[in-house]
C-alpha cells in the first residue's frame, strides 16, 4: 500500500459508509479489529479495540453491540460477530490474559505519581471508571468513591456472573488502579460525604456516575406482601452471595434485561447461604445442594409486551426459555395474591396494548381476562431509578421531572459549573457502552474546564491509495455464514459457570473474515491528465456481483443529485458549443450494497477506479 497522506473528508459521507464506527458510542473502528483477527494479528487488534475503550474486556462479554445492529453485513446475510471477536483478543491480551495481568502488576509496583489537580469521581460503574483512565492519562489525581464494599457498579452488583465473569472486572479495576487511580471501597455520597466537603478538600471537579440502584414499585394490591422482592435488590443480594430464599415457584414481573436476567439467576442462586466466593461449588455437599434446587423450582416471567415488543435482548430471552424459563407475553400484573401476609400467587390481565397512538407507555387491558401465576415469590423487575437524597440546597444541582440530574448532554455539565454527571443518574439506565463514552466525555469537559482547552470536535482522517491491482479479496468471504459463539450446554448451566464459550482461533478468524472492510472504498476519479478518465466501457458494471454500479444519463438525477447533473451538462455545452442535455453520463454507486470486493478496480482498462483505505487517526467520544 503507498504511504498514508492527510486530506479533507467529508465525515458524514465516511460514517454512513462504516456503519459499525458510526453507531459505537465510543467511535471504536469495529471493522479494523474484526480485519485485522482475520489476519492472525490479534496483539494490533485488541490496541485497535481498547483504544477509544478503556472496558473493552468488559464490552466484549456484555456490550449492547449497537454496532452489529449497524453492520453493513447484516444486510447481506447476518452481522459480523463484533461483540465476540473482541472478547477473543481481549483473553489473548486484555488485562485478565497472562500478558495483560503481567503489565498491570508492574504498574502497580510502581504507581504512576500524578500531580495534576484533585477530581472526585462518585461510582465506580463503567462511567465513573472509564472517566478515571481518562483523567489518570491526563495527569489529574482521580479518586474513585463507591457506596458497595466492590468496585464495578452494576458490573459486579446487577450483571450475573454466568454473563461476567467477576475475575474479569476485578481485572479491569486493577488496569484502572495501575495508573494511579485511588479507590475508596463503602464511601456512599449522602451517608459518608457530601459535595460541599469535596470542595473543602481541594477537589478541582467532580463527576456523578452513581448509577440507578433503587428499584422502581409498582403500586398495586399485595406489593407489600412478604414474598414480594425488587429486581436490583434480589441481584444486589445474589451477587453480593447473601442468602436469598425463593420457595419453589417464582413469577419474575417484566419484559427488560434486569428481569431477564433475575429469571436466570433464580435458577442458579434460590435458597443459596452466604459463603465467601472461592467456596462455591468446591465441596461436594455444595454441589449436591445447587443440584437438588435446580430440580425444585418453577420460574415464570411475565411481562407487559409482546415477545417483539420485550426490551431485553432476544438472544437473552431465547436463552431463558432454553433453561426452562416460561415467559407470559402481553400479561399486565393486576394485584399479588397472599395469604396470612405471604404471598401465594400473581393475579394477571390480558394486554390489549402497551403504548398509544403516539408512542407513549400507556397499557390498556381487555376487560374480564384475569388469570393467576402460583407463586411463592413475586419479583418486580420493571426499571430502576438512582437514590439523590444526597444533594443538598447548597450544591446548586438541577433536577429533572423524571428524577435525574439535569446535564447537557453534550458536555455532562450540571448546573454546578464543577460537577459533571453521565450515566444512569443522568439519563436513567443505560447500557454499559453508553457509559463508558459519557465517563470519557465527562473526563474531556472537566479537562477543559480546568485548563480552557476544548477537545478536537471531529477526528482527522488519513487516506492511502492501493496501488493498482493490490487489493485482492478472497471471494468466499461473501458466502461465509456467521460463525456461531459456542455455548454451555443447558444441563451444565448451574451456578455461576460463564454460559458463552467464545471463539477459538480458528473460529474468530473465520468469522473475522466476513466483515467487508467498509473503511476501503471505491474511488471513481479518473482524470484527463493522467489519461485514466472514464471511457464508458461499462465494464465495472458488468462485473460487479451485487449490481451495486450503473452507468446513467446525467439528466436522470433527481433531488440532491440534480445540481450536480446540471453542473456536468453545463461543462459539456461550453466544452462542445451546444446544449450537453442528455450526452452527459454519471456513474452512480449504491454504497450499501458494495462489498469492497475490487473486482471493478481490476476490470478498469484506464485505471479510472482505485481502491482507498481511509483511517480516522483520532476520534471525539460522541453521544
Amino acid at each position: 500500500m503507498a504511504g498514508r497522506s492527510m486530506r479533507l473528508v467529508n465525515l458524514e459521507w465516511l460514517e454512513q459508509n462504516v456503519p459499525c464506527f458510526q453507531a459505537c458510542p465510543v467511535k471504536t473502528q469495529a471493522g479494523r479489529y474484526c480485519a485485522l483477527i482475520a489476519e492472525g494479528r490479534f496483539e494490533e487488534a485488541y490496541t485497535v479495540a481498547e483504544d477509544p475503550n478503556p472496558l473493552a474486556a468488559v464490552c466484549g462479554h456484555i456490550c449492547a453491540a449497537p454496532c452489529e445492529t449497524a453492520c453493513r453485513r447484516g444486510r447481506l446475510d447476518q452481522p459480523v460477530a463484533i461483540r465476540a471477536l473482541k472478547r477473543f483478543v481481549a483473553e489473548q491480551f486484555g488485562p485478565y490474559s497472562k500478558l495483560g495481568r503481567q503489565h498491570i502488576v508492574s504498574r502497580m509496583r510502581a504507581p504512576r505519581k500524578l500531580t495534576g489537580p484533585k477530581v472526585a469521581v462518585a461510582g465506580a460503574g463503567p462511567a465513573g471508571l472509564s472517566a478515571a483512565v481518562d483523567l489518570a492519562k491526563l495527569g489529574y489525581r482521580a479518586v474513585i468513591f463507591e457506596a458497595a464494599p466492590v468496585a464495578g457498579g452494576m458490573l459486579a452488583l446487577g450483571i450475573p456472573e454466568y454473563r461476567l465473569p467477576r475475575y474479569i472486572i476485578q481485572a479491569q479495576v486493577d488496569f484502572v488502579l495501575s495508573l494511579g487511580v485511588e479507590l475508596k471501597l463503602n464511601s456512599r455520597l449522602g451517608r459518608d460525604f457530601f459535595l460541599a466537603d469535596l470542595w473543602q478538600e481541594g477537589y478541582a471537579a467532580a463527576f456523578l456516575a452513581i448509577g440507578a440502584h433503587r428499584s422502581r414499585e409498582l403500586h398495586i394490591e399485595g406489593a407489600h406482601l412478604d414474598g414480594v422482592l425488587h429486581g436490583v435488590d434480589f441481584l444486589l443480594n445474589a451477587n453480593l452471595n447473601y442468602r436469598v430464599d425463593l420457595g419453589r415457584k417464582v413469577v419474575v414481573v417484566g419484559g427488560g434485561n434486569v428481569a431477564v436476567d433475575v429469571a436466570r439467576s433464580v435458577l442458579r442462586f434460590n435458597g443459596a447461604e452466604y459463603m465467601e466466593p472461592d467456596r462455591y461449588l468446591h465441596a461436594a455437599i455444595d454441589a449436591a445442594r445447587f443440584a437438588l434446587r435446580m430440580g425444585a423450582r418453577e420460574v415464570a416471567l411475565v411481562c407487559l409486551e409482546s415477545r417483539q415488543e420485550m426490551p431485553a435482548f432476544q438472544d437473552e430471552v431465547q436463552e431463558a426459555e432454553l433453561e426452562g424459563i416460561v415467559i407470559h407475553n402481553s400479561l399486565g400484573p393486576k394485584r399479588i395474591l397472599g395469604e396470612n401476609g405471604r404471598v401465594v400467587g400473581l393475579e394477571t390481565i390480558a394486554v390489549k396494548s402497551v403504548f398509544d397512538h403516539l408512542g407513549r407507555f400507556n397499557p390498556e387491558f381487555y376487560p374480564n381476562t384475569e388469570e393467576t401465576v402460583p407463586a411463592e415469590t413475586v419479583i418486580l423487575a420493571i426499571g430502576q431509578n438512582s437514590d439523590l437524597s444526597f444533594v443538598q440546597p447548597e450544591d446548586g444541582l438541577a433536577l429533572t421531572p423524571r428524577g435525574t440530574i439535569q446535564v447537557d448532554p453534550s458536555t455532562l455539565a450540571t448546573s454546578n459549573p464543577r460537577v459533571f454527571a453521565g450515566g444512569d443518574v443522568a439519563f436513567g439506565p443505560r447500557n454499559v457502552i453508553r457509559a463508558v463514552a459519557e465517563g470519557r466525555r465527562a473526563a474531556a469537559s472537566i479537562h477543559a474546564l480546568i485548563t480552557g482547552h476544548k477537545p478536537a470536535p471531529t477526528p482527522s482522517v488519513s487516506v492511502a491509495v492501493f496501488p493498482p491491482g493490490a487489493w485482492k479479496r478472497d471471494l468466499a468471504y461473501e458466502s461465509c455464514p456467521r460463525v456461531k459463539v459456542p455455548m454451555l450446554p443447558v444441563e451444565r448451566r448451574i451456578g455461576v459457570a460463564e454460559i458463552e464459550l467464545g471463539y477459538n482461533t480458528a473460529q474468530a478468524m473465520r468469522e473475522g473474515n466476513r466483515c467487508l472492510q467498509c473503511w476501503v472504498n471505491t474511488i471513481l476519479e479518473g482524470t484527463e491528465e493522467t489519461g485514466s478518465e472514464c471511457i464508458l466501457c461499462r465494464g465495472c458494471v458488468d462485473v460487479c456481483p451485487e449490481d451495486c454500479l450503473e452507468l446513467a444519463p446525467a439528466h436522470w438525477l433527481t433531488g440532491g443529485g440534480q445540481r450536480l447533473a446540471d453542473e456536468i451538462e453545463n461543462e459539456f455545452q461550453a466544452e462542445l458549443g451546444r446544449d450537453g442535455k442528455g450526452i452527459a453520463s454519471v456513474m452512480i454507486k449504491n454504497e450499501e450494497r458494495c462489498i469492497r470486493c475490487g473486482l471493478c478496480e481490476q476490470r478498469c482498462p484506464v485505471d479510472c477506479i482505485t481502491m482507498e483505505s481511509f483511517l480516522m487517526e483520532s476520534a471525539a467520544v460522541a453521544g
